[in-house]
This record gives C-alpha cells, structure tokens and sequence, in this order.
C-alpha cells in the first residue's frame, strides 16, 4: 500500500519543487497597480504564468520597486501581513490562494505511518493525513478541514504562547458578529469578539481546535498549528435546524466562562420571540423581563434597575447616548428592530470604560449593512410600517444601510368612544443610517447617525413634542497581534417642546433641550496567557437649555422667559486588568477616575449653613462669565470581579463597584414622562455617589440545556434628588431651593432558569427587592417622613416574569408572556380640614400606600 502511494503522490510532489538557481529575475517600479496588471508586467518579462481567482484579488494594489529580483522575494513582499500564499511548480506556474496554503511537502514520517498521533505542544506536529487543500471553499465549512499553520514556520516549535488574532464575520452579509465565543477546551482559554467582530487570544504554540460559537449561528471549528502570532479569520453560517433538532450549543456555558456578573444578552432572535404590543418586537419591553429591571407603569419612558432611578441608566445606541429612548409615551421603544444586531445590559460588574450612571448600562448596537449583495427588507402592522434598504458600495469592503419607521395611529383614536380621545392626534418616525467601511485588514471605519421625533395632541388645546439626534464616528485600529484600539467621536441630543393654544391670551410654547458631545480612546492590550489590559480616556461637552417660555401667538400675553444656559465637561480615564490567576479563579481589577467641571455662564448662589435653601437664606450671589471654571467634582470609581470555577458545570462570582454620577433627571410624577428634564451638578447640587456589592452562584444542567443562577446585592446611594412637597421643577432658576438630597439603599436576591434552546425554550425569573430613601437633616430640618426609610417609586418588592416559545414548525411558534409584580408605592389624601375658611387636603406619609399588584 505505501508504495502505490508513493508511486501516485511522488510525481506530484516533485512538481511543486521551486528551483534555487537560474530563477528569472525582474525588475520594474509599481505604485498602486491593480494586481491584475502587475501579473501581466511580470508574466511579459518572465516565464512565469499566474492562476488565481479574481474575486479574491480585485481589491489587491501593488507598491514596490523590483531591480532584479526574483519572484519569490516580490511575492513574500506584497502578501506580508496578508492571507494571500503562493506556490510555483517545475513548470513555472504560480497558484495564489487566499486562506489557505498549497502543500508543496509531505508530512515526515508519512511513509512510517499514517496514524493520528495524539497532540504534542513540545515539538511541531507534522499532519495525521493528507488533506485535499485543492478545496478553495474549505475555509468556509463549519468543520474547517485541515489544519492552518498559524505563524512562522519552524521545524521545531518554541516554549511559550503566540497571539491569534482574527474578525469572525457572517458568509452570508459579510457584517461582524458581534459577541462571539472563540476558544479552546484543552485547557480551557477563550474570549470573546468585540463590536467590530474582531478577537486575540494569547495560546500555548503548538496543534489545537479552535471553537467558534454564537447564538443562531452554526458552531465552527479551525484545528490550527500556532506557530507564532498570527491571524485567522472566521466565516459563519447561520443555523437552520430541522424539526427533530432541540440543541443549540452556541452559547453554551457562556454563563460559567465569563468573569462579568450581571450581564444580560439579547439577540434579535429572542427579542422577536417576546410577545409585544401590536407585534412590534420591543427592545425596552425585552429588558423589563429580565430579572431585576422594572417600570412603575405601562405609559413610561424609563426602566429602574435594581432599586435604582431611571435616570441611573445609561442608553447607549451605537456607542451614543439616547436621552429618551421611547416613542408615544412609552408604548414603543424608539429602536427599529430590523437593524438591531446585539442588546446588552450590565448591572453588577459594570466595566472600567463605562461611567456616568449609577445603576445599569444598556448598549445597544446596530448590525452593519450587507457587504455582499443589495438587499430590502420591511412590512407593515396595525400601527406602524418600517422599510430597511442596504447593499454594498465596495463589495466586500463598503457598506450602506438606510432605514425608517413611522406610525399612523390616529385611525384607532377616531375609534375611540371618548369625544377628548377621538379628538387627539399622535404620530412618530425613526430614521437610522449606517456605513462602514474596512480600509484594509488593522483599519475601519463605521459612521451611524440616528434621529427621532415625536408629536402629540390632547384634544386641540396642547401639543407634545420630543426629538432625539445622535451620530457617531468609529474608527478601528489594529497596532500589532496584542494591542488595537477603538477611537470614537459622538454627538447626542434631545429636545422637547410644548404648545398651548387653548386661550390665545395665555397661549405659550416650551422648550428644553439638552446636547452632549464626547470623544473616546480605548486600548486593548493581551500582556500574556494571564493578563488582558484595558485602558483609555474620554472627554464630554454637556450644553443645556434648562427651559424657554414664550409667547405663543400676537394675542398672547404670556412675559418671555429664558433660564440661564448651563454646561460642564466631564473627563475620565481607566484602566483594567482580567487575571487569571489559575485556570479556575480569574480577577477583573479596574479604576476609572473621573473630573466634572461646571462652567459659566451662571449665577450661583449662597446659602447659610444649615438653613433649609430659601430666597431668605441666601447670603452671598456671585456672577461667572462664559467657560469660567464655577464648581470641580471628581473622584475615583473602583470596579471589581471575581469569578470561581467550581468544575465544569458551575461557578461562583462576586463583583463590587463604585460609580458616579454629574447629572440628574428631575421628575415631579412617578411615571417618567418625555418633558422630565436633566439637570447639571453645580455648587448647589452635588453629584450622586453610588456603590454596590454583588454575589452569584451559576449551574448548567443537562449538559447546558438549562442555566440556572441566583444572584443577591447589596448597593446605595448618595445625593439622589427627591422633590419638596409642592416643588415646582419646571422654569424654576433656582431648583435647588425646591429638592432635597436624598441617602437610598436597596437590596435583592433574583432567581433565573433559563432553556435557551430547542423547541421549548424561555426563561423564568423571580426577584425579591428593596428600594429604599432616607431625608433627614438635623442641621436644616428638612426631612420627609420625620427622617424615616421610606420607600421609593419604583419600590417593588415582588416580582415573577415568565418567557415562553414552542417552535411548531419554521413559520409557526407560540409565545407567552405573564408577569406579576407588587403594586409600587403612592402618597394619598387621607383627610380633609378647614383652615382660615378654606378646606385643605392632609396628606399620608410619602408613599404610605400601595396600589394593587400587577
């Protein structure tokens, strides 16, 4: 048998051999010339003749200058950091390939043995069989045949770990995926891909198989020969199962792996999955079935996490912020679901580069358009109709993607049986555009802008009106196997505005708008097998219109009212470092210090100590000019993980942060609502201070078929603002005189079972929670409920939230929704009484009472 074989192979083999001497030689000098016409330059003064597909190379220039050199030394020139290989043949022909190398040698020992040998890190593995590496489209089978050498070539391999580094990337759209999972199982060492698709992991040299995996994609697997740092790109295919199939095993112990407690993901998969309003797929509706997020109604434009306000939320949407993230009053999240690509929520171990609230950050991010092929997607409900166009400019390397959202409601208000109901009008749209573009393979470049509006109105009388704008600029720099960064730029704003016509007398229009602009760095950098860093600095412009009151018509009489302009740079930098301490204990250190300046324009007043803030306690007025420096916070912001591996199917985690917060939202009703405004920490209003103390214990059962976890924490605050009682918030110049700071501390234990596939698939949570405030100052005498705890609006201690989906077939499911939850505090009138000939309300103690569970 070995001598047919080496009868047969032999003669292929020697083909392959590249002469050492009597090469051609060429000479010419090449500046961005396309491959193609480089090829023909080289094959006219040589008798060399090129085979290559030219899908692969049309995007391929050649820049050098050759003076009598062979072709081998251009060839390792122009592919150098590139996956482009080459091989000659004895009859000077020339294969390029992308991927993957033409063999030109056979394993040693071939003719010994053709046994698999068992993994040797110590010295370089020749391969178990002979692979067809004629199969061009290989690299694209989710078993990845064959083996990739990774790196340089050596006979023998060194001691010590090589960097891979790659972008995982969908066959199909050519976008990233997003959140990845890439890994080895032997040991155990994994990480997962960052917003642009894109992962290093530090490895032992030597043979190993690589595990890609993510949620709705089909898992895939690379057996890789590392040799020294390199790359490797990853393409997968989305999953389509049959009917018998009830395992999907791409996230898969994800829940043990990592070290971040408190983190929620949600695909768009599972976000179409939950029942919604009017059967548009709702991101906001999504996160409040997670266990420890709330709302204290159905018509509110915020979400409480974890006993916390809802301005202690961070909103992100492509890496900028959105102030008000709901259409219609909090029917409908403001977010076209047709583009959304990945939702995550962090409430325990918030990472080093977010800052800037105290509870939860909720980011949101938007897929890419198709790189491949044009593309147009839409459809049409009983309220609303979205249209999504995408394709690409460069194929390959340039995408667009355009998309919009609109309503047309009004139909159903006519309907209505209330003559003020059938007399009002509401209406909203969403916009969202999106480009990328890959410069080369260390560079891209994405560019995402996004914008909302909102108007409604209440019989004929007042007009609502609310808009959100944001735009960001991301660029992605690859330095070298071990470090990248991401630089960003982002504007963000919200306006609202309100219109009376009722009586052209008092007729007026109100306007509030709030605008931020930000610019961030952050790096990246694998130290070794046990340290990963990352650090980097930001800086943020906030500009406020605290309010404008104006006459609304020639027939108004309303005086013209404008509050002082307010604005503050915010700056931070950070840095954290993922230890793995032993391959089952793993430490997440971060420190994240941050600076708030409050600048002028600006009237600041003083009060004196310990007296309640009033017009007749004022002492002192001092006046600043435009950008001069009025009042300084900052301080540091500790963050901290610790994740334990109790074996293969669970593990314990703790994690403890401490976060700060320069700007509140004012509220004088439980529902948020969109004419809430933000305000600034000035000299009179200190920034809130929060700290929170987390435990988990998380088990796979069933071979990862169901996850299950408990959670508890302990967290408080500190200079939350709580209004005075008949405070007016709304063109008040001088709002500290109306607010009290508040000290709050909440406290939970959530329960979670999770199937999240097959068939039969869902979650169901419990959550047990306190949400408690505390005013009471000796000093000033200001407190509420005589200095008591009492507890907040979003005080819910009882919650169950149950998720489920039955697949019947590809185009037929069923899904249910049922939650459950304690009725949340309210202040009532429990008395009344004459007083100076007038009758007067008594009031209970702030939220005494609750209203019936939910």
């Amino acid at each position: 048998m070995k001598g047919i074989l080496y009868t047969l192979l032999l003669p292929l083999l020697l083909t392959f051999t590249v002469k050492a001497q009597n090469e051609p030689r060429i000479s010419g000098s090449y500046t961005n010339t396309p491959f193609a016409e480089w090829v023909k330059d080289v094959e006219a003064q040589s008798p060399y003749h090129f085979f290559y597909k030219t899908e692969l190379t049309d995007t391929l220039s050649v820049t050098l200058t050759a003076t009598q050199n062979t072709l081998p030394e251009l060839l390792d020139r122009l592919f150098a950091n590139r996956e482009f290989h080459y091989a000659i043949d004895g009859q000077n022909r020339v294969f390029i390939t992308y991927g993957w190398e033409i063999q030109t040698r056979l394993p040693k020992g071939f003719f010994n043995t053709l046994e698999t040998q068992k993994p040797d890190h110590t010295q370089a593995p020749d391969r178990d069989v002979l692979v067809d590496y004629f199969q061009p489209d290989r690299k694209q089978t989710d078993e990845g045949e064959g083996l990739y050498e990774i790196g340089v070539r050596t006979n023998t391999l060194k001691e010590g770990n090589a960097v891979l580094t790659g972008r995982v990337l969908n066959v199909q759209s050519g976008e990233p995926i997003v959140g990845a999972n890439v890994f080895i199982k032997n040991p155990l060492i994994g990480t997962s891909t960052d917003p642009l698709g894109y992962y290093s992991l530090s490895l032992p040299r030597g043979r190993h198989t690589l595990h890609i995996t993510n949620l709705g994609m089909r898992e895939v697997e690379r057996n890789i020969l590392l040799y020294s740092n390199g790359e490797l790109d990853i393409e997968m295919r989305e999953a389509v199962q049959s009917l018998q199939e009830v395992e999907v095993s791409a996230e898969k112990d994800r829940n043990l792996r990592r070290t971040e407690m408190g983190i929620e993901q949600l695909d768009v998969k599972t976000l179409k999955q939950i029942p919604s309003a009017v059967g548009e797929a709702d991101v906001l509706r999504a996160v409040l079935t997670l266990p420890g997020v709330k709302s204290v109604g159905e018509a509110s434009t915020g979400f409480n996490v974890r006993g916390g306000g809802a301005d202690q939320n961070l909103i992100l949407f492509n890496d900028a912020v959105v102030y008000n993230p709901s259409h219609l009053f909090g029917f409908f999240s403001s977010f076209n679901p047709d583009i959304l690509k990945d939702v995550q929520l962090y409430k325990s171990s918030i990472p080093a580069e977010y800052g800037g609230r105290l509870s939860s950050v909720l980011d949101i991010s938007s897929r890419e358009g198709n790189k491949k092929k044009f593309a147009g997607s839409g459809g049409i409900g009983l309220i609303t109709g979205r249209l999504t166009l995408e394709g690409p400019i460069i194929k390959d390397r340039t995408s667009v993607m355009l998309s919009g959202r609109a309503n047309y409601s009004n139909w159903i208000l006519k309907l209505l049986d209330n003559e003020d109901f059938r007399s009002s009008r509401a209406s909203f749209y969403d916009l969202n555009l999106g480009v990328s573009h890959q410069i080369n393979k260390t560079n891209d470049l994405s560019l995402n802008a996004y914008y909302s509006s909102d108007r409604f109105r209440f019989r004929s009388d007042t007009t609502y009106n609310y808009r959100n704008y944001s735009a960001s600029l991301n660029w992605k720099h690859i330095f070298s196997d071990k470090m990248y960064a991401n630089f960003s730029g982002s504007y963000s704003a919200y306006v609202f505005g309100v219109e009376s016509e009722a009586n052209p007398v008092n007729a007026y229009t109100l306007d509030y708008d709030i605008a931020q602009t930000q610019a961030k760095a952050d790096f990246s950098y694998f130290l070794n097998i046990r340290h990963s860093l990352k650090f980097g600095a930001s800086v943020l412009h906030y500009n406020l219109q605290p309010g404008s009151y104006q006459p609304n018509g020639d027939q108004s009489l309303v005086n013209a009212e404008t509050l002082e302009q307010e604005q503050a740079l915010e700056n931070a930098i950070y840095i954290s470092d993922e230890y793995a301490i032993t391959s089952s204990l793993t430490l997440d250190a971060g420190l994240r210090y941050s600076f708030f300046h409050f600048l002028g324009p600006q009237t600041v007043y003083d009060y004196a100590p310990g007296q309640p803030k009033s017009e007749f306690t004022v002492t002192d007025t001092s006046f600043y000019a435009a950008n001069e420096l009025v009042k300084t916070y900052h301080g540091p912001e500790f963050r901290m993980g610790l994740r334990w591996s109790l074996g293969d199917h669970s593990s314990l985690k703790a994690s403890y942060n401490t976060l700060r917060q320069y700007i509140h939202l004012l509220s004088n009703t439980t529902a948020i609502s969109p004419t809430d405004f933000w305000k600034l920490s000035d000299p009179n209003i200190q920034p809130q201070l929060g700290q929170q103390l987390s435990l988990g214990y998380y088990h796979n059962l069933f071979g990862g078929q169901l996850e299950a976890s408990v959670e508890t924490y302990y967290k408080t605050t500190n200079n939350y603002l709580d209004y005075k009682s008949g405070a007016t918030l709304i063109m008040n110049p001088n709002i500290e005189r109306d607010v009290v700071t508040t000290r709050g501390r909440a406290y939970g234990v959530e329960f979670l079972l999770k199937k999240p596939s097959g068939k039969l698939n869902g979650w169901l949570s419990y959550t047990y929670s306190r949400s408690l405030l505390q005013v009471g100052d000796p000093l000033t005498n200001e407190n509420i409920n005589d200095g008591d705890w009492y507890p907040s609006n979003f005080d819910k201690p009882h919650d169950i939230t149950f998720i489920g989906n039955y697949r019947f077939t590809h185009r037929l499911s069923f899904s249910l929704n049922v939650t459950y939850s304690t009725g949340r505090p309210i202040t009532l009138p429990i008395a009344r009484y004459n007083y100076a000939g007038s009758e007067r309300v008594y009031y209970s103690d702030r939220n005494a009472y609750r209203i019936p569970d939910y």
